[in-house]
């Protein structure tokens, strides 16, 4: 990978500098390699010597010009203190050759970390809305990109199965089942649906808004609940068992597969060690009846309520010592909501203190929400955006758009197959595109768009590849020499893969990409428009045009497959 040999070359003559005495001594800071926003700049850049001129008491320019000079490759200094590099059009022309010769393996990392990535996590009783969508497949691209990278990932739906909100349930499925006989009440449970059970859920939060009362009760139903009760059990069994067959639906519609589904319920017999553990160590204390854990910085958190129930804090804190016994990895990912960056770092704190592992070993990847133009959606309220409607939606319009153009002699299941691809794509593009932490705001007009910066534009740009690559034999090697600017701009873009799928992962951040994506494919098109490929005016420029296309086609469909998105060959 060329961006490490640049890190490599660099490191080394840190080191050098450092034995000459150009360099005080000390502990030298890791050299950051990245890609320049502006092409001008060259393929990769480092901000080392901004970072290095303390330790030479020299300016950043006086200090890249220092670095510049103990390199064994020629690099461009920029303002303030920048060191670029480019690459040389026959190192371009080996990586290329490279991409041909290891495909889908090509840009493959060796990291060899254990990495547990906690995703989706949908709670029980309710449809798997709109809102749901962004941990699951942000999770899902985060998850593959440190695969790919060459960790050993370990994905782990934590289900939200427990907990004071399905007191409210229980006290309306109690309501609905007042009076009736056992074999009436099977046959209500068994019959239970998510969408009933969504509209209790949401009657209750109608009513319950200005009645204590009714909270109070919800609250005694969990409680009952989690002490054990029979009756209370079964509602909770019935409830779970029917949630987790519409999940497997939506899973399997958006291609999503996770490694472990281990609820909140799983640690609840762990919930008395807990707290009693973090009580021994002197870190809670009581108030007003509940139990507590304070930070110096932070709100306190509540280990344990006045009436005894546990608390989400501490069935967190049950997973966590799980996930450190049973894995032992070198740090936990959660995607969830940002509004729950307060409670992970009272999480991750509350692990620190009791000893378990270092706080740095946790990390809370944060999204925005879904939002109508109204403002967020509201399971309570009955405002939701049901996740299916929306995937079959898109489908059905990518079918349209398929059915209304030239399919290329696609047969009606090919046609359904690539519907369901670039509708699903479409969906979740739509969301990756965008940096985790922002809003995005849910309109019917943009969930699927088709032109432009979308999923759609690069699979019809890797299905053009595969038509084209489809005509002709593709060559292992190439020696043609008259590269234009269009073709050497699409080298740089291809070499520059495995750099960038790093930095995504690196940064858990799969809109970049999605950007390295969509740039490729502008390239590519760009490229196309200026030169024919199979008609080239030479023998050695259509070899070396099919290479690029092939070369492209793979980074292409690599790209979308790290974003969990499919590539369909003909569009």
């Amino acid at each position: 990978m060329i961006a490490d040999e640049f890190k490599e070359e660099i490191e080394e003559a840190l080191v050098l500098l450092q034995k000459q005495g150009k360099l005080s001594a000390g502990d030298l800071p890791e050299v950051e390699v990245e890609v320049p926003e502006i092409p001008e700049h060259g393929d990769y850049s480092t901000n080392i010597a901004l970072r290095l001129s303390k330790l030479t008491e020299q300016s950043p320019q006086e200090t890249a010009h220092l670095i510049a000079g103990a390199l064994k490759h020629p690099v461009q200094v920029a303002q303030p203190g920048f060191l670029n590099m480019s690459v040389s059009l026959d190192r371009l022309a080996v990586e290329m050759a490279e991409i041909l010769k290891q495909k889908e393996r090509y840009g493959k990392g060796s990291e060899s970390k254990k990495i547990v990535v906690e995703y989706s996590s949908p709670n029980i009783a309710k449809r798997f809305g709109i809102g749901h969508l962004r941990s699951t497949i942000i999770g899902q691209a985060i998850y593959n990109l440190f695969s790919f990278q060459g960790n050993r990932t370990i994905g782990d739906n934590h289900l939200g199965d427990w907990g004071t909100q399905f007191g409210a349930l229980i006290y309306q499925i109690e309501r609905v089942l007042e009076g009736k006989s056992d074999s009436e009440r099977k046959h209500f449970l068994l019959n239970l649906s998510v969408e009933e059970m969504e509209r209790l859920y949401t009657e209750f939060h109608l009513q319950a808004e200005n009645n204590e009362k009714l909270r109070d009760d919800a609250r005694a139903a969990f409680k009952r609940l989690e002490d054990g009760d029979t009756s209370t059990r079964e509602i909770w069994e019935a409830s779970r068992r029917i949630s987790l067959k519409e999940f497997d639906e939506i899973y399997s519609l958006l291609g999503v597969r996770i490694d472990h589904a281990l609820g909140e319920a799983f640690f609840e017999k762990d919930l008395t060690g807990i707290i009693e553990e973090v009580q021994k160590k002197g870190i809670a204390k009581e108030s007003q009846g509940a139990l507590i854990v304070e930070f110096e910085d932070m709100p306190p958190a509540m280990l344990r309520k006045s009436d005894g129930a546990s608390t989400y804090f501490t069935r967190d804190l049950a997973t966590a010592r799980y996930r450190l016994k049973k894995w032992e990895p070198d740090f936990v990912v959660i995607e969830t909501g940002a509004e729950q960056s307060l409670h992970f770092r009272q999480v991750f704190r509350t692990v620190e203190l009791l000893g378990w592992a270092k706080e740095e070993g946790f990390f809370h990847v944060g999204h925005g929400l879904y939002r109508t133009k109204e403002g967020k959606f509201s399971t309570r309220r009955g405002k939701t955006v049901q996740l299916k409607e929306v995937l079959e939606d898109a489908i059905e319009r990518a079918e349209e758009i398929i059915e209304g153009s030239a399919t290329g002699g696609l047969d009606e299941y090919e046609k359904k197959e690539v519907a369901r691809m670039v509708g699903i794509g479409g969906v979740k593009y739509n969301d990756l595109v965008q940096h985790p932490r922002k809003d995005i705001v849910f309109e019917w007009d943009r969930i699927l768009n088709l032109r432009g910066n979308s999923a759609a534009y690069i699979q019809y740009t890797h299905a053009r590849c595969q038509s084209i690559l489809g005509k002709a034999r593709t060559p292992r090697s190439s020696s043609y020499k008259d590269i234009s600017p269009a073709e050497t701009s699409l080298l740089r873009i291809l070499q520059g893969f495995p750099l960038q799928a790093r930095l995504a992962s690196q940064r858990f951040s799969p809109n970049l990409m999605c950007s390295y994506a969509f740039s490729l494919a502008q390239a590519y098109n760009h490229f196309y428009q200026q030169h024919r490929v199979l008609e080239a005016e030479s023998k050695e420029a259509k070899d070396f045009r099919l290479c690029l296309t092939a070369a492209t086609a793979q980074i292409l469909k690599t790209s979308l497959s790290l974003l969990g998105i499919e590539a369909p060959e003909r569009m």
